[in-house]
């Protein structure tokens, strides 16, 4: 089992966890430098006079890289455990990453063990709300509970290493997209919750709150792009089509149709393409369709209950329409399609 860290610009605290940890004998540790500068290399020496092994970055290439830099360093030249991820800044205490070492080694089949923390206390409200919203964003748009989306407390069985190396994102999005991609790759998620510690209010956090959220929230951003332009199409078309034939079932057919085939498209090349391989035509769009079906039937029976039963005018039932199914479509697409 090995004990990896990704640290930038640390202090003391680094080393006080790698003295604690060596207690436990929980196995090698490594460190990566993730460009922290000349200013920290005494930091980073005493850390290597321990016993550990430090990687450096020349520059600094985000927390995603570094992880990354990490898993592909254990790969090589293992040992082939698992590997147990913690933060460098004393977020994380050490009987926290023994439990998740731990339950790495009870399991039976490969998946992600995450240390959740259970947000009681004294908490910083921006830690408080980015985990609240985050939280349920993933809770809707994948139909996955996960208490604690944010936590770099993770553990991995030795199996996922190459699919780790492979996960796109450089900083704080990488560990979003690893939870994003997990189930569709088969990985279950298993929570163990952990002391919440947050020090000095979480000064020594290098997350961006605009940037990194940005990040984070890029691959429902981006669904919700292409959505809407899909729905400017599906707009389009169907009251052009229903101005020239009045009939209601023909327009929302062909509109749909139409908008269908740009949006997979899109989703395919650019919105759920992974590390940019996108997923086989063959395998991908039998299934995309057969959503649109089902998609297109909800479609249908909305909008004829807002705008025939309700009597409400056809422009706001469409609104209400595509309001109803985005979360669903957003869901399927990702658990099931892509």
């Amino acid at each position: 089992m090995t004990i990896l860290i990704p640290s930038y610009e640390p202090d003391v605290r680094l080393l006080n966890l790698v003295l604690q940890l060596q207690t436990f004998q929980l196995g090698p540790i490594v460190i990566v430098d993730d460009g922290s500068g000349a200013e920290y290399r005494g930091i980073f020496e005493t850390a290597e006079a321990y016993g550990c092994t430090v990687l450096t970055h020349p520059i600094n290439l985000g927390k995603g890289r570094a992880l990354k830099t990490g898993f592909q360093h254990i790969k090589e030249f293992g040992p082939q455990g698992g590997v147990v991820c913690a933060d460098s800044d004393g977020q994380h205490l050490p009987h926290d990453i023994r439990r998740i070492f731990d339950v790495l080694l009870e399991q039976t089949t490969p998946g992600i063990v995450l240390g959740s923390r259970r947000f009681s206390g004294t908490i910083p409200a921006r830690s408080r709300f980015g985990n609240t919203v985050t939280r349920a964003v993933f809770s809707i748009t994948t139909g996955t509970k996960v208490y604690d989306t944010q936590t770099g407390l993770r553990g991995f069985p030795y199996s996922m290493l190459d699919w780790l190396c492979q996960i796109p994102g450089d900083r704080f999005e990488y560990e979003m997209n690893m939870l994003l991609t997990a189930n569709k790759e088969g990985y279950e998620i298993t929570e163990e919750f952990i002391d919440t510690v947050y020090l000095d209010h979480n000064k020594s956090s290098h997350f961006r709150p605009l940037v990194d959220s940005f990040r984070i929230y890029m691959p429902i951003l981006m669904f919700s792009t292409s959505s809407v332009l899909s729905a400017l199409i599906d707009f389009g078309l169907l009251f052009v089509i229903q101005y020239f034939t009045h009939n209601l079932f023909l327009s929302v057919v062909t509109a749909r149709l139409c908008s269908s085939v740009f949006n997979y498209t899109i989703n395919r090349k650019y919105v759920f393409s992974a590390g940019g391989q996108t997923s086989k035509v063959r395998h991908s769009l039998p299934k995309y369709f057969s959503l649109v079906i089902l998609v297109l039937l909800l479609n249908y029976g909305l909008l004829y209950f807002y705008n025939e039963k309700l009597i409400i005018p056809l422009i706001a039932a469409k609104v209400l329409t595509e309001v109803s199914i985005f979360l669903f479509s957003y869901w399927a697409q990702r658990k099931f399609v892509y």
